[in-house]
C-alpha cells in the first residue's frame, strides 16, 4: 500500500506541477510586466509546491492503525491520496488568490498616475452680474 500510495502522490504532484508551472507563466508574466521575473517566480514557486506537497506526503504516509485486509487498505489510501488532492487544490487556490491581489493592487498602483496635462484652456467667462435686490 506504501508503494502505491507513493506512485500516485508524486505522479499527481509531478503532473499538477508541470500543468500549473507550464500554464501559469503566462499569468504570471502579465502580473509582474517582466518576462524574466515571471520565470523566475515560477521556478521559485514549483520549488515551493514540490518541497510543500512531497513534505505532506511523506508526513501524511504513516498510520496509525494496522491494515487486516484489502478493502481496509484501499479505504487507507483513497484517503490519503483525497488528502494530497485536498493539499494540492488548496496550494493553487493560495497561489492564484495572493499573485490575484498582487496583480489588483499593482494595477491600482498604476491607475492613480495623473492623467496627462490638459492640450488646451478654456477661455474665462466673465461672473454673471450681480441680482437686484429687492
Amino acid at each position: 500500500m506504501y508503494l502505491v500510495y507513493l506512485a500516485i502522490s508524486i505522479g499527481l504532484t509531478i503532473w499538477v506541477a508541470s500543468t500549473l508551472s507550464r500554464n501559469g507563466l503566462v499569468f504570471l508574466e502579465e502580473v509582474f510586466s517582466d518576462s524574466r521575473l515571471a520565470a523566475a517566480v515560477n521556478k521559485l514557486l514549483v520549488v515551493g509546491f514540490y518541497l510543500l506537497n512531497l513534505g505532506y506526503v511523506t508526513v501524511a504516509m504513516r498510520t496509525s492503525g494496522t491494515i487486516a485486509d484489502a478493502s481496509e487498505a484501499l479505504e487507507s489510501l483513497s484517503v490519503k491520496i483525497g488528502l494530497v488532492l485536498l493539499v494540492l487544490g488548496g496550494l493553487h487556490f493560495f497561489n492564484v488568490f495572493a499573485l490575484g491581489r498582487y496583480r489588483r493592487s499593482r494595477l491600482r498602483q498604476q491607475s492613480s498616475h495623473p492623467p496627462l496635462p490638459p492640450a488646451a484652456h478654456l477661455p474665462m467667462m466673465p461672473p454673471p452680474p450681480p441680482m437686484p435686490q429687492r
